[in-house]
């Protein structure tokens, strides 16, 4: 029977049902694996073919000291967690979920933009506070509040996420615009392929949908953000390292940036140093737009149809 180990399931598994998986070998699961431990990960896959894992690394070294090593499983959509040219050298096979959390994360997109404009936690903590019980009028409000309608959205990418994300914005009445790397043909007349410059400069909400790899690195950064209007609301509900976050930190802080709004930083969990932490107008939360549970559990499901998959010659969703 065929040993199959799950790196870290922490995340996934406490309220999800195993069983399929547990159907297709001779399975161990571990909660955690130490990130920085490469022995560990080593010790923990030991002769294992069948390698699943959602966030922690599988490097050049790891991959070496893994002989048996057959498939990785990554159960999320980016593939930064695994040396991919590594796997092509061994001929291992590595797959992963390439949209299972599509709707999830334009929906939570679009839950961090309408917290910027709509202050719906702070005046609920306010109310909660007897703010508005002990007042004198019949409303108030703390904090700006902004229309979405006839505002410039910014896409940056246009995968599967991007064009929900873009899809919910014309709902909103919002002009769309967006930039790929790789010019992408649309339909829909409501929306528009422009450069990154352009895109930086008319939009009034720019929200990041691209996968982290070394051109993408500190995307955002001094001289990106000097392109954007003083107002911009920032979104990212990708890859924590595509922004510089000390020049985002400083933008906030010195009002060249309006908001950001981020689900992901550039060491997760998130480091009590980070300059975001103390950043004017920043709202940060804890990496959880792929979190649903029926979202988690189109993950497992595909996880292990994946993996059926491979152990009947017929591999799918394969990005080496």
């Amino acid at each position: 029977m065929v040993k199959i180990v799950l790196l870290d399931g922490y995340d996934l598994n406490n309220d999800l049902n195993w069983e399929t998986l547990r159907s297709l070998g001779d399975c161990v699961f571990y909660d955690r694996t130490k990130t920085s431990d490469d022995n560990e990960i080593i010790s923990r896959i030991d002769n294992a073919a069948i390698v699943i894992t959602h966030k922690t690394p599988i490097n050049k070294y790891v991959i070496s000291q893994s002989p048996n090593l057959k498939y990785i499983g990554i159960m999320g959509t980016g593939y930064d967690v695994v040396d991919i040219d590594s796997t092509r050298k061994k001929n291992i096979v590595v797959t992963n979920i390439p949209t299972y959390a599509s709707d999830a994360v334009a929906q939570f997109t679009f839950s961090l933009l309408l917290e910027v404009t709509g202050q719906v936690g702070l005046h609920n903590q306010l109310v909660h506070q007897n703010r508005w019980s002990q007042g004198p009028d019949f409303t108030f409000w703390e904090k700006p509040l902004f229309e979405l309608k006839g505002k410039t959205l910014g896409i940056i990418g246009f995968g599967h996420i991007a064009q929900k994300v873009a899809k919910l914005a014309h709902a909103f009445e919002m002009n769309v615009v967006f930039y790929n790397h790789l010019p992408k043909e649309v339909q829909e007349n409501w929306l528009k392929q422009v450069s990154l410059d352009e895109l930086l400069k008319i939009s009034d909400v720019v929200s990041l949908h691209i996968i982290q790899t070394p051109q993408t690195l500190n995307l955002i950064n001094k001289t990106t953000l000097a392109k954007m209007k003083r107002n911009a609301i920032l979104l990212n509900t990708s890859r924590g390292k595509l922004i510089n976050e000390n020049d985002v930190a400083e933008a906030l802080n010195n009002h060249k940036l309006y908001a950001l709004a981020t689900d992901v930083v550039s060491k997760e969990p998130i480091r009590e140093t980070n300059p975001l932490l103390k950043a004017i107008n920043c709202y940060i939360t804890p990496h959880i737009a792929w979190a649903p549970l029926e979202t988690r559990e189109r993950l497992l499901s595909v996880t292990v149809s994946n993996i059926r998959a491979y152990l009947s010659g017929s591999i799918v969703n394969q990005i080496n």
